[in-house]
């Protein structure tokens, strides 16, 4: 199917730099870059929003758990600080039809393994990559290239 129109973030005057800008500051706070990833994935994945995954990213890029992100809770690859995270990641994700949107327990996990900082970073994080998700998949952008 082809896009329904251009990215908005490109139509909106001056709209991608601030969204850029954010991503920037989040990276900056001290969670992993490959936590953030292990989310970004996650999240599109329960978003609909596809990312193509090349088979070799790279010696660099290459993480080989990609493919099982959307089995991390039964795939015993990831450390309990990501598992916390991809647990949050989920929960901010689905907020509706639940009384408490984001239960206590998934919040403490998280925040045994993560500052303050980190924490509101990842939360943000999380956001940004819902906004992101929602834009590409309610215009029909193409598929993503992983990076």
């Amino acid at each position: 199917m082809p896009p329904r129109m251009n990215n908005p973030s490109l139509v909106v005057p001056d709209a991608l730099q601030p969204l850029l800008d954010l991503t920037q500051v989040i990276g900056k706070v001290g969670v992993p870059q490959r936590t953030l990833d292990l989310i970004r994935l996650r999240v599109s994945q329960i978003n609909g929003r596809i990312y193509t995954i090349p088979d070799d990213l790279g010696q660099a890029a290459a993480d080989e758990r990609l493919p099982q992100v959307a089995d991390w809770r039964e795939a015993g690859v990831f450390s309990p600080a990501e598992r916390a995270a991809l647990a949050l990641a989920e929960e901010v994700t689905e907020l509706s039809g639940r009384e408490d949107a984001v239960p206590d327990e998934v919040w403490q996990e998280a925040a045994g393994h993560y500052t303050e900082e980190e924490l509101a970073s990842l939360v943000i994080h999380i956001g940004l990559v819902n906004l992101w998700n929602r834009i590409n998949v309610s215009t029909r952008q193409v598929p993503a290239a992983w990076r």
